[in-house]
Formats: C-alpha cells, structure tokens, sequence
C-alpha cells in the first residue's frame, strides 16, 4: 500500500489550505483513513479520519475549521484547513488502517506564518 500526500506550504495566519492523499488501493479498503500531524519534540497526533462509512472525527484544535472528505473514485482523502493558525505547523501525514495493519504516507509540511 502506498499513500502519496501533497499540497503542504508555507501561508499566512487565516489563509487555507488543501491536503491530498492518494492511496493505491480503493479507499474502501480501508477501515479508515486520516490525517495527523507532528512538530519536533512532540508526539504525532491525529487531527481527523474517516471510517469506511463515511464518519467523521476531528481533534478539538480543529473542529470547525478543517474539513477531512473523499474522492472515492480517485482513491483520495483530502484535508481542507481553514482559517490557519500559527499552531497548526506541522508536518502532516496520512494514514490508513487496514484490521492491525497501519500504512503511512510521506510527510508534508505545513507552514503558517503571521
């Protein structure tokens, strides 16, 4: 399984971003797929994922202001970030949990400036 994610950068406080994860296999899968994040010296953290039946759940620092969907035909999960904050850099990475099987993408990293 390989999850390719994109669409990190640098923005400023209050500007938005979109994350994509491609997955190599059909999203349906998949138990779930989500996306979490990490700063140096802290632990990876979730920050939203999806089950296969479509539920939803999203950290507290994030509810409201980003959005975790799916494009089932092209194997995609995406994560719409609104209204960045300074504490949401991070490297984000997606996630895909198969029964006791956990896959990983390649980091991108997420940048807001003020």
């Amino acid at each position: 399984v390989q999850l390719q994610a994109s669409g990190g950068g640098l923005v400023q406080a209050g500007e938005s971003l979109r994350l994509s994860c491609v997955a190599s296999e059909s999203v349906f899968s998949f138990n779930g797929m989500g996306w979490y994040r990490q700063v140096p010296g802290k632990q990876r953290e979730l920050v939203a994922l999806i089950t296969r039946g479509g539920d939803t759940n999203y950290a507290d620092s994030v509810k409201g202001r980003f959005t975790i969907s799916r494009d089932n035909a092209k194997n995609t999960v995406y994560l719409q970030m609104n209204s960045l904050k300074l504490e949401d850099t991070a490297v984000y990475y997606c996630n895909a949990r198969r029964f006791a099987l956990v896959y990983w993408g390649q980091g991108t990293q997420v940048t807001v400036s003020s």
